[in-house]
């Protein structure tokens, strides 16, 4: 899913826990609606390591372009994991859920993150691409290894 529908939706639901819980403060609020669109980092951080560049334009580049060999791979019938992305993983999920317990900012950015990735997983079983990210961070050192 591309950044402005993170932003969007994320937008949308962070408007929903205000409605439905006025009480909770704007900076919590705040932490919802940035983790819902910022975990989205890693996949800059990705695009820099692979490119190089630090530049913006050039990692929205280098998804475009990976996106369309994806796609291509996807027509041909290649089901071909596609880069790591940590913040995605349910490993750091789980790590800034229990920091949550201890320190409640944390457990704001865990929902934020929960959103971001519900939305992720509709839209890649709606377009077809489940196969395409790995969700768990030890899977991923097991391939390495």
């Amino acid at each position: 899913m591309l950044p402005r529908w993170h932003i969007f939706f994320g937008a949308i639901f962070t408007w929903i826990i205000w409605k439905y819980f006025p009480e909770t403060s704007l900076f919590y609020l705040s932490l919802v609606f940035l983790s819902s669109f910022l975990i989205d980092f890693d996949h800059y951080v990705n695009a820099v390591i692979k490119t190089g560049k630090l530049s913006l334009f050039e990692a929205f580049e280098y998804h475009r372009i990976t996106g369309k060999i994806g796609k291509k791979l996807h027509e041909k019938g290649i089901r071909k994991k596609g880069d790591f992305h940590l913040f995605h993983t349910v490993e750091f999920h789980a790590l800034i859920g229990i920091l949550g317990i201890f320190w409640p900012a944390f457990m704001f950015i865990f929902i934020g993150m929960i959103f971001h990735s519900i939305l992720d997983i509709i839209s890649m079983i709606y377009m077809g691409y489940f196969y395409a990210r790995e969700f768990f961070l030890i899977n991923w050192i097991g391939k390495k290894i």
